[in-house]
């Protein structure tokens, strides 16, 4: 069996994250995924403890792609680029608004080489406004979608930033579904390419707004969006470490009370109700916060499992890999990688019947596949080779 997406081919202009991320998932999924990158490689590849250009974040984000190296500042570099464009189906970048057209590879441009193709843009901002000019990485978007307002601790109302680079994960997701939604339009339809255009700052916020900016849905009746967040601060301390646990409906918070062998809160008028329990929120966690602490994780977790209560360890990161629920699922597996020795990746998260789902752990070298995909395109190695003298192609041999 092949992948749901093998036989369609990707021409990945994009790094560091919110491309790679979105491509990684296609390539898991069976795509053919070319990465073009300049003589520096993505900066990535230098990012963190690794080996020979592969930093561990730069496997997980470019795994299963095949890698030429080009200099797009010489024309023969940009001409080869348009060559393997001519059967690609998808053409993904996340330059600056302006860059790619002074390369010479604009939408307009390579929509007239292959109309089939489906022509990508990630940018922070969009195409227009105030901002599309300006450099951008992950805290920039955080600061301007309310992010760090949500994290806020409630006793001193300070931002904080979420300690990972949500955007970007959210953005390479929005553009990895929006990818596979435009090529069934194009099987279906007329079999022409379109241009997608994903702003990271659109796609965070339509990703927050469901949950933590639903507050803001009514016009002329917003509320402050800060009254329910307490709710969601689920983490209580225990004589020996941390558990998440948490009651929505009424036969989840009947549970808790039993749980924590506390029956009068269920007599409690504040808390009688799934509304009066968010709005009575820090009564209702101080109180759990203070019987918690008095017996061990595993008791606790024991007794909320018996009550059918929601709950969890809060574990570690290292922890996170002997967690017998995620043994159960074999999420994470241990490959030999050449470059890196052995090394650990999580499967892909969807699991198809009937397709198999590609699990390629080796990152490309930088150039690794030069010639070979030239060669796929029809460049002779004559050309090759002028291209490697010329340093507009770079090799690893």
């Amino acid at each position: 069996m092949n992948g749901p997406l093998s036989g369609f081919r990707v021409i990945d202009l994009s790094s560091v994250l919110s491309g790679p991320a979105a491509t990684v998932l296609l390539a898991d999924q069976g795509a053919d995924v070319i990465k073009i990158e300049s003589p520096a490689g993505d900066i990535v590849r230098r990012m963190g403890r690794g080996h020979d250009s592969l930093s561990p974040g730069f496997v997980a984000a470019n795994r299963g792609k095949r890698s030429v190296c080009l200099d797009l500042k010489q024309p023969a570099g940009v001409d080869m680029v348009k060559r393997l464009v001519r059967d690609a189906d998808v053409f993904i970048q996340n330059f600056r608004p302006g860059a790619i057209e002074r390369m010479g590879l604009g939408y307009d441009v390579l929509q007239s080489l292959n109309p089939a193709l489906l022509y990508v843009s990630i940018s922070g901002f969009g195409e227009q406004g105030p901002y599309s000019h300006k450099r951008v990485y992950d805290p920039v978007i955080q600061a301007l979608t309310g992010l760090p307002d949500m994290q806020a601790d409630a006793a001193e109302a300070r931002p904080k930033m979420v300690r990972t680079v949500i955007p970007d994960k959210v953005s390479a997701l929005t553009t990895a579904q929006a990818i596979t939604a435009a090529l069934l339009a194009r099987e279906r339809g007329d079999g022409l390419g379109q241009h997608i255009q994903v702003a990271m700052i659109d796609a965070t916020i339509s990703f927050l707004w469901p949950e933590a900016l639903a507050g803001l849905t009514m016009v002329g009746q917003e509320h402050n969006v800060r009254t329910g967040q307490l709710a969601q601060d689920l983490i209580f301390q225990t004589s020996d470490g941390y558990i998440t646990c948490g009651a929505v409906s009424d036969d989840e918070w009947r549970g808790m009370c039993a749980a924590l062998e506390r029956p009068d809160w269920l007599n409690d008028e504040r808390f009688s109700t799934p509304m009066g329990r968010v709005q009575n929120a820090k009564a209702r966690l101080e109180g759990m916060s203070d019987v918690l602490r008095s017996r061990t994780s595993a008791d606790w977790l024991a007794r909320l499992d018996a009550e059918d209560v929601p709950c969890a360890p809060v574990l570690t990161r290292p922890e996170i890999l002997e967690n017998e629920q995620v043994r159960a699922n074999e999420l994470i597996r241990e490959y030999h990688h050449p470059g890196l020795g052995d090394i650990r990746q999580p499967r892909p998260g969807a699991r198809f019947s009937r397709s198999e789902v590609r699990q390629e752990p080796i990152a490309p070298m930088l150039g690794e596949h030069g010639r070979q995909v030239l060669s796929e395109a029809g460049v002779t190695d004559a050309e090759i080779t002028a291209l490697i003298e010329t340093n507009v192609l770079n090799t690893r041999d």
